[in-house]
């Protein structure tokens, strides 16, 4: 029996949790759209990686809060892959900027691309997957959107947004296309930008007494894609516990 081919396209996909939900889902079966702003070289290994694991893999540069470039990408992933059945919204901006010093123009960037983006590149593959009548989105929120932290508010309003457009878009897309949201705690990121922006909770307040690890929140976008198929509309925290505590 020939393989059923399956196609995810995952934003912001070049580094960090986006690469590590890439090369999960390219494990799962999937071959990978990658989609990046900025890390084209990152985009570049990261799909290197993918065709290793013996995937497709192609890299799309676009900005998920430009309507025009999003079609842009689907179009492309369409035309290369024929169709897509998982889309995972990981792009994202995190500021850590001191309540005093928000600019108007830190507020609009960060709301653009995390929300409305999520927005965006929702609608856009949703009318698709409704189409072929089969589908799954998953959202990364944050627990930053349901803990107030000032000095990333943009963050934290964003990622709220996000796990509201998640139920709305769960019941406008029902009954054919799942769409859920995962909302990592802190994780750890070999990476010296995520240390220096991104505050360490102190491990008191996390119940397990330990920090994430990013293959934590890939295997549950793994589960959403592939076996929840009776879940859609939910927020599912991967914290630790950390959404327990004061």
């Amino acid at each position: 029996m020939p393989e059923l081919k399956k196609t995810a396209l995952v934003t912001g996909a070049g580094r960090r949790l986006g690469r590590e939900i890439s090369l999960a889902l390219a494990r799962a079966g999937y071959d990978i759209m990658i989609n990046y702003l900025q890390s084209e070289g990152a985009a570049q290994k990261t799909a290197g990686e993918i065709r290793e694991l013996g995937r497709k893999a192609m890299i799309y540069g676009a900005d998920v809060s430009n309507s025009d470039q999003v079609h842009g990408m689907v179009k492309k992933t369409l035309d290369h892959f024929g169709s897509i059945d998982v889309l995972v919204n990981n792009a994202a901006i995190f500021s850590q900027i001191p309540f005093e010093k928000l600019t108007e123009a830190i507020w609009d960037k960060t709301i653009n691309t995390n929300l409305k983006g999520t927005f965006l590149c929702s609608r856009e593959i949703g009318e698709h997957m409704t189409h072929r009548r089969s589908g799954s989105i998953i959202n990364i929120a944050s627990l930053g959107g349901v803990k107030p932290w000032a000095s990333e508010t943009p963050y934290c309003v964003s990622k709220a947004g996000v796990m509201m457009l998640t139920q709305c878009f769960a019941k406008g897309l029902a009954p054919y296309v799942r769409v859920n949201a995962i909302a990592p705690g802190y994780v750890e990121m070999p990476d010296p930008i995520i240390e220096k922006v991104v505050p360490q909770p102190p491990l008191s307040k996390i119940p397990l007494k330990r920090y994430g690890r990013p293959e934590e929140v890939a295997e549950l976008v793994i589960y959403l894609a592939t076996k929840a198929e009776y879940i859609t509309g939910q927020v599912m925290f991967v914290d630790g516990g950390r959404s327990l505590s004061s």
